[in-house]
């Protein structure tokens, strides 16, 4: 069986083919939120966009989701405020957490940068308590390089 390390590895490849020559952001986002809900069979997987100062929904795989996050607010807007990944294990323990779905229990969060901005998150959600650690958050800082890289 694959270690989640291997899976990654496995995945960095079709994700730079995915982005590479494709200039259109949002198309890169749709494809790659896709290869990650499917493969890793994530509850929700998507993205933000930094859009008139507050983070509008982006593409994404699974349910429905909050449409507009302020600054700050919720995980998506702490990780765009600090600018670092947020890792949280039970999602009922983050202050101010937004519930767009309650059956989300753990969460990640990787900013997206172009030009030193943040100008994206993405977001993944799991129906389990600790589903993400460091090693995810070492990857998909990757993938999220990659959807920026010309």
């Amino acid at each position: 069986m694959e270690t989640k390390e291997q899976r990654y590895e496995r995945l960095l490849p079709q994700v730079a083919a995915l982005c590479d020559g494709e200039h259109d952001l949002i198309v890169k986002m749709a494809n790659v939120s896709a290869l990650l809900h499917h493969e890793f069979n994530f509850w929700w997987t998507g993205f933000y966009r930094v859009v008139g100062g507050e983070l509008l929904l982006g593409p994404f795989q699974g349910p429905l989701a909050c449409v507009h996050i302020a600054y700050g607010r919720g995980v998506c807007g702490t990780a765009w405020k600090e600018r670092r990944t947020v890792v949280v294990p039970d999602v009922e323990q983050f202050p101010g957490h937004i519930a767009c779905s309650s059956e989300s229990r753990s969460e990640i969060v990787v900013p997206v940068f172009q030009a030193d901005e943040v100008i994206a998150v993405l977001d993944i959600d799991s129906r389990h308590l600790n589903t993400f650690d460091a090693v995810d958050a070492r990857y998909l800082e990757r993938v999220a390089a990659l959807l920026t890289t010309d």
